[in-house]
């Protein structure tokens, strides 16, 4: 850094202002210093750095997968937000137990992060304590941990305005399909079964518990099968709450090659709002998984900064419903409620 200032004829704090990417380094004095680390083929040791600033430059994130929507739109938003204030990200994929048992074990974020970011992960009280160890702030993302930094959407509000979309429309046989994924991540899940529930309780709708399956995301059969059982009930539903987009798409698709025509006769609500929904053009509750991807580095930064400040604050981010093409007036066959005329 000494000879990249020397040739740039600027201090050593200029250059490392520079290298950081701070806004106080004019165009002029940027363009040289730029320049003459080029000449110089200089790169910055974070190692070099860490030992005396007592950090590594890293955010590490703990994800289940890297295939599904929600992380990959999330990561594109806290990557940029990262590398702009010098940071660099690193990704500890954790598909199985196996892998889950030796990031545990191993804690290979210890000494080398400056925070974690741990996205939709079904913790045990040991694993969580194990994270408390690490001696960084580790931010929740998509979930809420009592006493953590925590960022995420009100899943119940959500799915609970969600219902009232379908109950406005006339519905009164909603079913649920909530998911179970392979990582086995269950917090969105049971709030958004909570917000379905409260939506029918509030109309006094009775909860039916046939009504409310399970099935995975990846499974058309399992979907398919699912959607038998609901149909071949004695009071079938007229609409569908999905979980997940990808389960309200495949039973849109399950029931129109059947047959059966949505939104026509059963109307199809999806929650996330993925490009998919649009493409579709599916009704949905929509989430931004980018602005909590943001929000999620933001308090990173925040955290790594001053490490007494926000250890519990909790960053909910709203959701909204995208009425599409999917989601009609419940179904009344002609001459329903017509008894007594004429």
């Amino acid at each position: 850094m000494a000879d990249v200032a020397e040739r740039a004829g600027v201090s050593t704090s200029t250059v490392s202002r520079t290298l950081r990417g701070l806004s106080t380094v004019s165009p002029d004095v940027r363009a040289r210093v730029e320049k003459a680390a080029r000449e110089l083929n200089f790169a910055v040791s974070r190692q070099a750095a860490s030992l005396v600033t007592g950090r590594t430059g890293n955010v590490a994130v703990l994800v289940p997968t890297l295939d599904a929507w929600f992380m990959g739109a999330a990561l594109s938003s806290l990557a940029p937000l990262l590398r702009a204030a010098g940071m660099e990200l690193n990704v500890y994929v954790i598909p199985d137990l196996a892998e889950r048992t030796s990031f545990f074990e191993r804690l290979p974020a210890r000494r080398n992060a400056d925070a974690l970011l741990v996205f939709s992960f079904d913790l045990t009280d040991e694993e969580t304590a194990r994270l408390d160890s690490l001696g960084i702030p580790v931010i929740y993302v998509s979930q809420h941990v009592e006493g953590r930094p925590s960022v995420y959407v009100d899943d119940v509000a959500g799915a609970l305005h969600g219902t009232r979309h379908l109950l406005n429309l006339g519905h009164r046989r909603i079913a649920f399909l909530a998911t179970q994924g392979a990582s086995g991540f269950s917090f969105s899940s049971n709030e958004r079964l909570l917000g379905y529930q409260q939506a029918l309780t509030e109309a006094g709708v009775p909860l039916d518990d046939d009504l409310v399956t399970a099935v995975q995301v990846a499974d058309r059969r399992g979907i398919a099968e699912a959607l038998g059982t609901l149909l071949s009930l004695r009071e079938p539903p007229t609409a569908i709450f999905a979980e997940q987009d990808e389960v309200a798409v495949a039973s849109v698709r399950i029931l129109r090659r059947t047959q059966i025509a949505v939104p026509e006769r059963i109307s199809v609500l999806g929650f996330d709002d993925q490009p998919l929904a649009d493409w579709f053009d599916l009704s949905t509750v929509a989430q931004s998984a980018a602005d909590i991807g943001r929000e999620a580095g933001e308090l990173a930064l925040r955290l790594i900064e001053d490490s007494e400040d926000e250890h519990q604050r909790h960053v909910v981010l709203p959701t909204h419903v995208m009425p599409r093409a999917t989601t009609a007036p419940v179904y009344r066959p002609q001459g329903e409620g017509e008894e007594g005329r004429g």
